[in-house]
């Protein structure tokens, strides 16, 4: 089939490249610009035709989003400008560009490529795939199937989000070291292993490619702990992947 791109949006950056369906991996180096601020509608619009243009490509389209999507209508925006909350974004791309596009959330593309081309491939009963980084997105997959739009990231942790104290960002935002972050991740891991008891957590997001400095630090429990294989050209991955069923 022709070319599949994705495109990846996240809290702070939008990155894009056409992927190699076949090896589940980038076709070309990404492109990556900044999420605009504030992240309207419109101005992410923009941008997201910014990195398809530069690789001047025609064809399908798969975009993450960084909150709850339900048929292309986005209808959450927890780190992004709130007024994409109700908005048809897959009809809004697919104008703007000209070409087919699909939308899904950031966590599940990250996770449809860990358990496609990564480090879930072919892991049975249920797997949670978790991206820190503005926040903590996750998926959550039974048998391979993916359960979407979990947002785990918000469950209650503390009195607040879980991705409040926990993200990458949170570690950032409070000056904290590997350790002390380490600890929080360990009281998030607790919480999402009481509720789900998956045989399977992979760690993903931008921080995935330091996981040496936190993973060996965390607490042993009933779930294996492992690292994003796809690290954070998983967003993209899934994405072009999402698109391709899309088109048959």
């Amino acid at each position: 089939m022709t070319a599949v791109f994705g495109v990846d949006i996240g809290g702070s950056g939008i990155k894009g490249a056409p992927v190699d369906l076949a090896r589940g991996a980038l076709a070309e180096e990404r492109h990556k610009v900044l999420t605009p601020q504030p992240s309207a509608p419109g101005a992410v619009v923009d941008a997201v035709c910014e990195v398809v243009r530069h690789f001047g490509h025609q064809g399908p389209v798969g975009l993450t989003f960084p909150g709850v999507v339900v048929d292309g209508r986005t209808r959450t925006a927890a780190n992004v400008d709130k007024g994409w909350i109700g908005l048809d974004a897959a009809g809004l791309f697919r104008e703007a560009l000209g070409m087919p596009a699909t939308v899904l959330n950031d966590a599940d593309a990250a996770g449809l490529a860990e358990l496609t081309h990564g480090a879930g491939r072919a892991e049975p009963g249920v797997v949670l795939v978790l991206t820190f980084g503005t926040g903590i997105g996750s998926a959550l997959f039974v048998d391979g199937t993916l359960v979407p739009n979990t947002e785990l990231g918000h469950l209650e942790l503390r009195g607040k989000d879980a991705e409040r104290r926990a993200s990458s960002a949170a570690k950032e935002r409070h000056g904290l070291d590997w350790e002390q972050w380490a600890g929080r991740v360990d009281e998030y891991l607790d919480l999402v292993e009481g509720l789900f008891s998956p045989r399977l957590i992979v760690i993903g997001g931008g921080v995935s490619r330091k996981h040496e400095k936190f993973l060996p630090l965390l607490k042993d429990r009933e779930a294996r702990v492992v690292p994003a294989e796809l690290r954070n050209d998983a967003g993209i991955v899934g994405a072009a992947m999402a698109a391709a069923r899309a088109e048959g």
